[in-house]
């Protein structure tokens, strides 16, 4: 343990994950497509993918999501709760609201916009062999009026459990707007509600000192199953989807950030970097939703009753990340089919995908669903989305990292404009770090 406190938190989760990817493209090369290979242990035979890849590091690495997970609905609706209870105006939410989700919409459509034209100027797709057998299913994508009448739970209990964040959402909002007009038994439950928080964000830091352990686990089954001879077919359409979510990421948020807050990008991406390795390692905006909330509270600076708001609402809504995916892909299709989209197409490509990030927010397997209307709308099959699919795993870790850092981005330029902002936590480069940390030796005693 006392080597462990030596190094930070990011580097321990770094060296988890350089960890993982080594062991897994070392089973890799052992198992090299002889799925019975078996290795003698201490007089004991183990079956190296069933023991293994499918066994230690499957579970370990499921376990670590799982528990990541588990925090995630009682997180967004006690966080959520204590935030509008506290507000002192109770209009104060609308104008909240409004700041938030436009903020939202406004940089998902920076981030397609940005694909597109960069997908244009390098062409991806053009000189890619059709696959006569693409084939790809999609779900329905849910009409706009359901997708209204989705938001609000008519079992708020069953929406938990089934984790569906937007009802969460609304039912948080709600039981705190009423707690706050409650008076007195109002203020009673406020304060039971602060110290679960407080509990909840102590349950937190214990899970992020196991999350180089989790880290390793996942990298390492990741990097045993996946496929590189996809990638090389698909290089070009791989290194212009990874370069944008890059580009958008690093200079796009830091822009943004500036312009709007004066604030300086290089403190706030250096403050990302362990929620940025979270939502890589999980690929799970949701399940990094607790690390996000630490950061933004702990680290940048933003007070609860912005963040308790913010984080959660982007960790549903905010999809930058797969509009980029979007955008090239798009072009990418229309590129391999000889399809050519007008200036209008592109420009309905935009708005569809910006709009489509609300209404699809709580839909499984919500990106391509996305695509897939994006594809209908301009008038591309449907069935190229086969052509992208393999490389889309190792994406998707790149995409998620690009959106929480988009949640946390926005988080500060709602809060500063609000002033709910603390400017020396900000600046304090150890702002949070001591919270990182957790005496297991003294709870064992």
């Amino acid at each position: 343990m006392s080597n462990n406190r030596k190094l930070g938190l990011t580097a321990r989760i770094v060296i988890g994950m350089v960890a993982g990817i080594l062991v897994g493209f070392f089973f890799k090369a052992i198992l090299a497509g002889q799925e019975e290979r078996v290795l003698t242990l201490f007089g004991m035979a183990l079956p190296l993918k069933a023991f293994f890849i499918d066994g230690v590091f499957h579970a370990g690495g499921e376990i670590f999501i799982a528990s990541l997970k588990m925090l995630v609905v009682p997180l967004v609706f006690v966080s959520l709760v204590c935030g509008t209870c506290s507000l002192s105006d109770t209009s104060t939410l609308g104008r909240l609201g409004g700041k938030t989700i436009g903020l939202y919409l406004i940089t998902t459509a920076i981030a397609i916009s940005l694909a597109m034209t960069a997908a244009l100027l390098v062409g991806p797709g053009k000189g890619v062999e059709r696959q006569s057998d693409a084939n790809f299913d999609v779900s329905e994508a849910p009409s706009l009026a359901q997708v209204f009448i989705d938001i609000f739970p008519s079992n708020p209990i069953e929406s938990m459990a089934q984790g569906n964040m937007l009802q969460v959402i609304v039912f948080a909002v709600l039981f705190g707007l009423a707690m706050a007009l409650s008076g007195k038994p109002g203020e009673r439950l406020a304060a039971v509600f602060n110290d679960l928080s407080e509990v909840i964000m102590k349950l937190v830091t214990i899970l992020m000192n196991l999350a180089p352990y989790g880290v390793f686990f996942l990298m390492a089954k990741l990097f045993t199953t996946l496929g590189f001879e996809t990638i090389k077919s698909l290089a070009m359409y791989f290194g212009v989807v990874l370069t944008v979510l890059i580009f958008h990421g690093l200079v796009s948020y830091s822009i943004i950030l500036k312009l709007l807050t004066g604030l300086n990008p290089f403190i706030f991406l250096r403050k990302m970097r362990d929620a940025a390795l979270f939502g890589f390692s999980t690929s799970s905006s949701n399940a990094t939703m607790p690390v996000t909330m630490e950061t933004v509270t702990k680290k940048l600076g933003v007070k609860n009753s912005i963040a308790s708001f913010t984080v959660p609402l982007g960790a549903t809504i905010n999809m930058d990340g797969t509009a980029i995916m979007q955008g090239v892909a798009t072009v990418f299709i229309a590129q391999v089919y000889l399809v050519d989209l007008t200036v209008a197409d592109y420009l309905m490509v935009i708005l569809t995908a910006t709009l489509a990030s609300i209404g699809t927010a709580g839909v499984p397997g919500v990106g391509l669903i996305m695509l897939a209307m994006v594809l209908q709308q301009v008038g591309l099959p449907v069935e190229g989305i086969a052509l992208i699919i393999g490389v889309d795993r190792l994406l998707d870790m790149t995409r998620t990292a690009v959106n929480v850092t988009g949640d946390a981005m926005v988080s500060c330029i709602v809060g500063k404009s609000e002033q709910q902002f603390d400017q020396a936590t900000f600046d304090d480069v150890n702002a949070g770090v001591k919270d990182e940390k957790v005496d297991f030796h003294h709870l064992r005693q």
